[in-house]
């Protein structure tokens, strides 16, 4: 049996798993029968313990069975949430105890102990996911402090709750901008999160880490991210891509080109230090290209998502659910808001196999945030 950390997967032998969570105090388990677009089909893909059973999955108090040669081949994934019932701590990060248990035919074959809770009223536990014909188990961890309303809504549930006192929830901005106040966010296309959570510092170090899968099993696909800064006026001053992965000294950096497309997690990564972007630096544009001239529509999966490299947590995600027979993408902008960062998912295809071919689109995309 093997420890997982968080954010760890591992490859799974055949055969019918079960997830069993374990803590201090009793929790609510249910599962998300999750398709490729990063949501639910509907509410049958929903199990709990009102709605027990789904193709493949069965719901059990503690925890979930799932059968992967009965799943529907439209799944992609089977996302495990424990979230608390009223009965112990307020808290995960008061309830202690909290421990995720994996086995498959009934043999003991992992484990994961998330650590760093807080104020989460509801966790994503772990992931029982496809990759090409594989099966594997991704130790997730990630906590929200919504309760099961916030991840039901991230995938395409509505959960009726009771509802909190009225002034327990502060009006929303004129703009309809939100922030991290409720954990992690995840973004429609043209929808814009402010950076900041109250009573936590500035964000400091941040990654974009962007990631696409092959539409097609064993096809390569050579994708290309890129980030180009665009400053107060709406030009583009600087661009970091493989041919030149570093600017302004550091403070933006790229991990390097990634040729296929193939294996787990971000594909391309480019870091950003926002305490060492000079001030002409405005905006941040990400961008993928097809450096081969390989059509987005042979791609699937494709995303982008913000990680604070102080904490390693994940706090806006952008799954791009469409595509075009095109190859560049604008996938998303940080700019600047006052003395924060805003993030704004876009999701607009170009035609342009390089970073180079996307510096006006890019343009066009900040002027148009203004």
């Amino acid at each position: 049996m093997q420890n997982l950390p968080k954010g760890a997967n591992a490859s799974l032998p055949a055969g019918p798993v079960t997830v069993r969570v374990t803590a201090a105090a009793p929790v609510d388990i249910s599962a998300l029968l999750v398709a490729e677009g990063g949501k639910v089909r509907g509410d049958a893909d929903f199990v709990f313990y009102n709605q027990p059973t789904a193709n493949g999955v069965r719901y059990d108090p503690a925890g979930v069975d799932v059968d992967p040669g009965s799943v529907d081949a439209a799944v992609q994934k089977v996302v495990v949430t424990a979230s608390l019932d009223g009965r112990g701590p307020a808290t995960f990060g008061a309830l202690g105890g909290l421990r995720m248990d994996v086995a498959v035919g009934g043999q003991p074959f992992a484990v994961f102990e998330p650590d760093g809770l807080g104020p989460e009223t509801a966790l994503l536990c772990v992931e029982i996911y496809r990759r090409n014909a594989e099966w594997k188990v991704r130790a997730v961890g990630q906590g929200y402090a919504n309760g099961l309303a916030g991840i039901a809504a991230d995938y395409g549930i509505t959960v009726e709750e009771e509802a909190p006192a009225a002034a327990a929830e502060p009006a929303a901005p004129s703009s309809g901008k939100i922030n991290l106040d409720k954990g992690r966010v995840s973004l429609q296309k043209r929808q814009t999160v402010s950076l900041v959570k109250t009573g936590a510092p500035a964000l400091r170090r941040v990654a974009m880490g962007l990631g696409w899968d092959p539409a097609a099993s064993g096809r390569d696909i050579d994708l290309d991210a890129s980030a180009i800064v665009v400053d107060g006026r709406g030009k583009k001053v600087e661009a970091v891509w493989f041919m030149s992965k570093s600017a302004y000294r550091g403070a933006i950096e790229h991990s390097g080109d990634n040729l296929t497309g193939h294996g787990d997690g971000d594909d391309e990564t480019i870091v950003v230090d926002l305490s060492r972007l000079p001030a002409e630096a405005a905006a941040l544009v990400f961008v993928v290209n097809s450096f081969q001239g390989q059509k987005f529509t042979d791609v699937r999966s494709a995303y982008c998502r913000l990680i604070d490299l102080d904490t390693n947590a994940e706090l806006v995600r952008f799954d791009l659910t469409d595509s075009e027979a095109r190859t560049g993408v604008i996938m998303s902008v940080l700019h600047r808001s006052g003395d924060a960062w805003d993030m704004t998912a876009v999701g607009e295809f170009q035609d342009g196999k390089t970073a180079r071919a996307m510096y006006g689109p890019a343009e066009n995309v900040v002027r148009g945030l203004r």
